[in-house]
């Protein structure tokens, strides 16, 4: 089985900023330095991925796109300014992905085919941005957790890589995020939270479960193995806001010193490809279809 490997690129520090802190900047180099880290691991094991970049940081460092292209590896779209879906219009969300698409096709040279949301936030209440995104000329879209989450989620979702029929006839193929059930319960997996949060052997488990019925698809932002990284400035906020924004922090960087190890492993013990290459193992000569 080969599965997908994804890399969703945004820099730690200007989003927080933004974010959480009310003060608007661009991403930093540290974006380009962690990403190149990751760039190194796949080279090394012959491996490749899918990366999903924010149009700020194509902007603001095209030879990272380049880099990437180089590398053989696939780049997809994660919005312009990582703003979550439900905080957009359907015309905004279309500008964020179509001005992102077109610069990261001019830097690279090559077609952008996937999308990726912020934070996951395509949703029942957000499903209209499939036929934006269909509209926008996207073949794929890889934004829906099926599970029934606090922050994000589709409950009832289908697990399987299908195509989806959206109105007037369009239609988009969705690759959803891989989950476990476990208990009867449908939990999210593969991602890079999780490695940081419990041990290697977690997601190794939840890989080999997966994969006896489906590829998985793993999922980081480079981020995750930043080291060191400093506190935050909170001058300005109530003291409510600022120890709620520096217990997120704290949360961000717990455990982050065995996240490179652990995706070593990873890429050592298990097949990776991008994730339209897999897609379209996974699709087949039939097109598995399911209305929106």
């Amino acid at each position: 089985m080969i599965h997908a490997f994804t890399v969703d690129v945004e820099d730690y520090h200007n989003i927080i900023a933004r974010d959480w802190l009310g003060r608007d900047g661009p991403p930093t180099r540290a974006v380009v330095e962690n990403t190149g880290r990751f760039l190194r691991h796949l080279a090394t094991r012959n491996r490749r991925a899918t990366f999903f970049v924010l149009g700020e940081v194509a902007a603001a460092y095209p030879g990272l796109i380049r880099d990437i292209a180089a590398g053989g590896h696939e780049l997809g779209v994660h919005g312009f300014y990582h703003r979550q879906v439900f905080k957009l219009t359907a015309e905004s969300f279309r500008k964020e992905v179509v001005d992102a698409k077109k610069l990261i096709e001019d830097i690279s040279g090559q077609p952008v085919r996937g999308h990726r949301a912020p934070a996951f936030s395509i949703m029942p209440d957000t499903a209209w941005a499939l036929d934006v995104l269909a509209q926008a000329g996207f073949v794929y879209d890889s934004s829906i957790f099926p599970i029934a989450g606090r922050r994000y989620g589709w409950p009832g979702f289908r697990e399987d890589i299908h195509e989806v029929t959206l109105t007037g006839g369009r239609t988009i193929i969705e690759a959803p995020m891989s989950t476990v059930t476990l208990f009867g319960k449908r939990l999210p997996a593969c991602g890079g939270g999780y490695l940081r949060h419990f041990p290697g052997i977690v997601t190794t488990w939840a890989l080999r479960r997966i994969e006896k019925l489906r590829p998985a698809i793993v999922y980081t932002h480079p981020y995750e193995i930043e080291l060191p990284i400093g506190g935050l400035d909170t001058t300005g906020l109530s003291v409510t806001d600022a120890r709620r924004v520096q217990r997120f922090h704290r949360l961000q960087l717990r455990n982050r010193a065995t996240v490179e190890r652990k995706l070593a492993s990873l890429l050592d013990e298990f097949q990776f490809d991008t994730l339209w290459n897999v897609i379209q193992r996974a699709m087949g000569d039939g097109r598995k279809q399911v209305p929106a």
